[in-house]
């Protein structure tokens, strides 16, 4: 039974990991950076324990700082929320070995999981599509040209570690390969201290779809349907949604299908998202797992009904899944809009800073997960999400109209937020049918 547990985070996320545990009658221990000490997420908590200075690398990811703070407090597990150390294997075999329990898959799952060639071999073993590419890692620029003539032109060189758009190039023909191939190297080493790279063929304009899964240690794995975020801004999300509005019916059931065969073959357990590509004729290739919850979990949650923190707690606890793969019904249309504390007007410059007033919207179908508030300075060394604006409504039409309202409606001053922006996104007659992809803010609104 887990009857305490540390939240190796901050922000949203520590808050909604907090009030999960206060409706479950769990103990909640914060931890938080000298920044963060008049945080909504340490007042709320139980108890709070300051792990160091400003920077994430003097305090949140002070692996020995975050295991020091829950002997003291002496809780039964950990949940690391998203970044920071959510999926750092070692940091996962840390807690277990300590005695607590980590909030996640088995260490083993993470790091087959988390190098991206690992998890390509591991979907092509569970017949999850993925898009044609080389067998392995790259060794040299010969072998780089021989995969490209192979698959075609263009090709996509990846990083086999990290995320976010770091160690991707593209590659339009061979006289670009070998350049491409050595700043991908540079870019993923010096991002994730692993040069190693494989090539994939480019697709063009695809929709960035995902499935969130979760499964328990009793042999049970189900899926929560899908989520389309494919309106993106170089490789990171601004805007989600459930369901993907351009999916067919029976793609969705083969897409979320795959992701189950994925996931139970990777014997893992608790939440996780399947990630693919999907292109212009809705063929649907695997790109990696999330072994962890995501930021945009709240639209999944909206459309099931399904508390997929709870969720995570109760099979981190050795118990079954609270429901069955039949009982999962998707119910409407939610929509998330990431509320950065940024200035779209100056390329999306950063603008920390104190927020004066601050009035949150609300009414039918409308949430808002923040850690936030009038009197709180935003400070200048994490990501600059404020917080999450959700909608759910009956139909994609009407949540779409509840989402622009409440963005109107939400009053932020002291520091600039992207909540125009995003107002702007919502009325383009691309996102309105639904036919918007990963380049579109970039076609639409970066020229």
């Amino acid at each position: 039974m887990i009857k305490k547990i540390l939240i190796a985070n901050r922000g949203e996320i520590a808050l909604r990991v907090i009030r999960a545990c206060r409706e479950m009658g769990i103990g909640s221990v914060a931890v938080y950076s000298q920044a963060d000490a008049d945080s909504m997420h340490v007042k709320l908590a139980d108890e709070a324990y300051c792990v160091g200075k400003p920077r994430s690398s003097d305090s949140y990811l002070k692996i020995d700082q975050i295991i020091a703070a829950a002997e003291v407090a002496g809780v039964d597990a950990i949940h690391p929320g998203y970044g920071f150390l959510a999926e750092n294997a070692h940091f996962n075999e840390v807690c277990r070995s300590s005695g607590f329990e980590f909030i996640g898959p088995s260490p083993q799952a993470m790091e087959k999981l988390g190098d991206k060639n690992t998890a390509r071999a591991m979907a092509i073993a569970n017949n999850v599509p993925v898009v044609p590419g080389s067998d392995g890692l790259i060794n040299d620029n010969a072998e780089a040209i021989e995969v490209a003539k192979k698959i075609g032109f263009p090709v996509l060189i990846k990083a086999t570690a990290g995320g976010g758009g770091k160690g991707m190039r593209v590659a339009e023909n061979e006289q670009s390969l070998a350049t491409a191939v050595s700043q991908a190297r540079t870019e993923a080493e010096a991002a994730f201290g692993n040069g190693g790279v494989y090539l994939e063929r480019y697709v063009g304009s695809p929709r960035h779809v995902e499935v969130q899964v979760i499964a328990d240690s009793h042999g049970n794995v189900c899926h929560l349907f899908e989520r389309d975020c494919s309106v993106q801004r170089r490789h990171q999300k601004l805007i989600e949604e459930a369901p993907s509005p351009s999916l067919p019916a029976d793609r969705r059931i083969e897409i979320c299908e795959a992701a189950v065969r994925m996931i139970r073959g990777a014997d893992y357990t608790n939440a996780a998202t399947v990630e693919f590509i999907v292109d212009a004729d809705n063929n649907f290739y695997f790109i990696e797992v999330n072994a962890r919850i995501q930021v945009e979990h709240p639209v999944t949650e909206m459309i099931t009904g399904i508390d997929l923190i709870k969720e995570q707690i109760r099979v981190a606890a050795g118990e079954k899944l609270s429901f069955v793969q039949e009982d999962v019904r998707c119910q409407g249309a939610a929509i998330e809009c990431r509320i950065n504390a940024e200035d779209p007007e100056k390329n999306f410059q950063p603008n920390p800073g104190r927020i004066d007033k601050m009035f949150v919207p609300g009414g039918l179908g409308v949430r808002f997960d923040s850690h936030v508030f009038a009197g709180y300075t935003v400070p200048p060394y994490y990501d600059s999400m404020i917080g999450k604006l959700i909608v759910h409504r009956p139909t994609r039409a009407e949540a779409i109209a509840t989402m622009r309202r409440a963005l109107r409606e939400m009053q932020v001053e002291g520091i600039c937020t992207t909540a125009s922006f995003h107002d702007k996104v919502l009325q383009h007659p691309e996102f309105l049918e639904g036919r918007h992809d990963t380049k579109f803010v970039e076609r639409e609104f970066l020229k």
